[in-house]
């Protein structure tokens, strides 16, 4: 069992064995974006399989972040959608089906550094995660200022590697960073650990995060699988109402998966949203992001287009019918 939890049907876990018809969902379990999938599995009338991982499990390899590695195949997975459009640049059969969660990152930086403004990050030390959606964050709130990623010092943390994301609190309290921008949880544990000196910088208009659930146009067209896929979204969508009315079942389940504690989950659970579909803004939030990973990755950027062709909401559709 995945954090312990019991449902109708069966959560399995990484160890148990996967029957031809369990599902196989994969995420960062370290996420409380995740939280809807956790109690989705939970609701989901057949058995699931739950996985630590990306996207890249949906063809059976590991992501090239070591914060992501995984094992196995997924049938569906969950990402930001600045690492699944990474991924669908060698995989454009990947599908974008539905929108678990949406988050506006921040920024906490400490007023003792010398920090007031966005402006005043010039020259500062700023703890992220590289190639990711916070570095994107990162490099588009500061253009708010006038500034680039290049004006300031990224310093790289990162999940399973020597300096692990969750040490970002303690590193901006001890005055070894100037300022933070990740996700949710560790941006909250951040800017409790500094307390009165913290100042925060966000702006929804300017990143949202879209936090997707994904599989392959191969997975759709296999239509026992399929039919598996939207009996999940019409459990996630029940999910996420019921998180509405009763937060504190997504405190236990994301408390269990990511092992934080409650207080943490529950100061952090505001700055999110479960917003039960697909979001509409999509194809304009790829055509931004597109420029910004095209240039990560040394290639011309896709046009709309061929950005359109990876969303797909006929699974969203048939749920609701």
């Amino acid at each position: 069992m995945v954090g312990g939890s019991q449902k109708k049907g069966d959560v399995m876990s990484a160890s148990s064995p996967s029957l031809p018809d369990t599902l196989r969902v994969y995420g960062n379990l370290s996420l409380l974006e995740m939280a809807p999938v956790l109690l989705a599995a939970e609701l989901y009338p057949g058995k699931t399989l739950l996985e630590h991982g990306s996207v890249m499990a949906l063809w059976g390899r590991s992501s090239d972040l070591a914060s992501l590695n995984s094992a196995g195949q997924a049938d569906v997975a969950t990402n930001s959608e600045t690492q699944a459009l990474r991924a669908s640049v060698d995989n454009p059969d990947l599908r974008f089906i539905f929108t678990v969660a949406e988050c506006p990152y921040r920024i906490v930086a400490r007023r003792s550094a010398g920090v007031s403004g966005l402006a005043d990050l010039r020259g500062k030390r700023v703890g992220t995660q590289l190639e990711s959606s916070a570095a994107y964050f990162l490099e588009v709130m500061l253009r708010t200022a006038g500034l680039t990623s290049e004006d300031v010092v990224c310093v790289p943390f990162m999940a399973h590697t020597e300096a692990p994301i969750s040490h970002l609190p303690e590193a901006l309290r001890s005055g070894r960073l100037d300022a933070v921008a990740l996700w949710e949880p560790q941006v909250q544990r951040a800017k409790l650990a500094i307390g009165s000196d913290a100042v925060e910088f966000r702006d929804p208009a300017v990143y949202t995060e879209k936090f997707n659930l994904c599989t392959t146009q191969a997975h759709l067209d296999n239509a026992p699988l399929r039919k598996r896929i939207v009996v999940f979204v019409r459990a996630l969508i029940a999910a996420a109402r019921r998180l509405k009315q009763k937060p504190e079942a997504g405190w236990r389940l994301v408390s269990q998966a990511a092992k934080l504690d409650i207080e943490t989950v529950e100061s952090a659970w505001p700055y999110l949203d479960y917003p039960a579909t697909l979001a509409t803004d999509l194809l304009d939030i790829f055509e931004r992001q597109e420029v910004w990973i095209a240039k990560t990755q040394g290639r011309a950027p896709r046009t709309r287009d061929a950005l359109s062709k990876l969303i797909d909401d006929s699974v969203l559709r048939e749920a609701l019918s």
